[in-house]
């Protein structure tokens, strides 16, 4: 699995997580978030042609497809 696509099933996760969940997580990458390193716009380019490429392929779930299978969880 990509990059790209990691990070969007992470966005879609916490649209739906509770509160504790979503204050573990922040726990977890609050140093990055507060001291991190920020990417160059050649890698920020390329990872937004690769993210735009697996939507123009189909490669993408809508949200409310993403409701559907955490209620199967």
């Amino acid at each position: 699995m990509t990059t790209i696509a990691i990070r969007k099933k992470l966005v879609d996760y916490m649209k739906v997580a509770n509160e504790k969940k979503v204050m573990a997580m922040y726990a977890l990458l609050e140093d990055d978030i507060n001291h991190g390193e920020r990417i160059s716009i050649d890698q920020y380019n390329k990872e937004l042609a690769e993210a735009e490429a697996e939507f123009e392929e189909g490669n993408y779930i809508t949200q409310e497809a993403m409701l559907k299978k955490i209620k199967q969880w």
